[in-house]
């Protein structure tokens, strides 16, 4: 069984003290009993097909990026969020462990080619920002070279705004409880596994080197032209909810004109025959 010593948390006013505790209470939504969580997502969903068809008629540019801490549910919301739309037009980054090739370039170089052109919105499942967090604890990177990274981001993510890219960035805070039950449940279930690393494991016991680190990536990113959206994502499903509802509040799309279709009459062939071919059909076990 995972073990985790949970530590008071003082709740002060400073902007600081209250992203490193982020209170369950922080924010206010309906009671559980009163969503209903696929009829919202359902609707949620037409719209950001909408969403889609504007982004692809307007040739808007959208990248939109998750971070958390693991187990947080960023794959579930973005599951959630393309569940509906083209991946042709939504299309999900999530990058392997650098190249040594890659170690050696400037390090934003490996992710601008991944950012999105005209009609595209193009979504991170952990993102530049991995500097700032996994690789900062890990010892992946030196603290000079985080201080350079994170002094240089916000010039970065202007520079793409300016080039006329919609930048939304998220992220999904779990509590030790919550993280130390996803965890567990990720040992015990097959269909879960491949979920759990060796760096989860490894990350996990180091909760508040994360929460520091957290802390100081938000004080030197968080602008008014690329701000943080936080939410915490104990109740998955609420925060899914929330995050998509966000997106589409924050993108001015609009609904774009199309005639309704209409299905053609069928061609007719009377002298086809079907072949008498030995087809090797797909045995029906269920």
């Amino acid at each position: 069984m995972l073990e985790v010593s949970m530590g008071k948390k003082k709740h002060k006013k400073e902007k600081t003290a209250a992203l490193r505790s982020l209170p369950p209470d922080s924010q206010t939504s309906p009671p559980p009993e009163t969503v209903d969580y696929n009829k919202e997502l359902r609707r949620l969903h037409e719209e950001t097909v909408k969403l889609q068809e504007w982004v692809r008629h307007e040739k808007k540019k959208i990248c939109i990026v998750f971070e958390g801490r693991d187990g947080a549910g960023k794959g579930g919301t973005i599951r959630a969020l393309t569940e509906r739309v083209s991946p042709r037009i939504f299309r999900v980054v999530a990058l392997p462990a650098p190249t040594e090739r890659e170690k050696s370039q400037m390090y934003v170089q490996r992710y601008l080619p991944h950012l999105p052109a005209a009609s595209e919105v193009v979504i991170f499942d952990r993102s530049w920002y991995n500097r700032a967090g996994v690789e900062r604890v890990m010892g992946f990177c030196t603290e000079r070279q985080v201080e350079a990274f994170l002094s240089t981001t916000p010039g970065v993510e202007r520079a793409m705004i300016d080039s006329g890219i919609i930048l939304l960035k998220y992220w999904l805070e779990v509590s030790q409880d919550e993280q130390t039950r996803r965890l567990e449940s990720r040992m015990e279930d097959g269909r879960k596994i491949w979920k759990l690393s060796d760096m989860d494991l490894k990350s996990y016991e180091r909760w508040y080197d994360y929460s520091r680190a957290r802390d100081a990536m938000f004080k030197a990113t968080d602008t008014p032209w690329a701000p943080w959206f936080v939410i915490n994502s104990d109740d998955k499903k609420r925060a899914r909810l929330n995050i998509i509802r966000h997106i589409l509040d924050s993108i001015p799309y609009e609904g774009i004109p199309r005639d309704k279709p209409k299905l053609p009459k069928r061609d007719k062939d009377p002298d086809y025959v079907e072949p008498n071919y030995p087809f090797k059909m797909v045995p029906l076990k269920y």
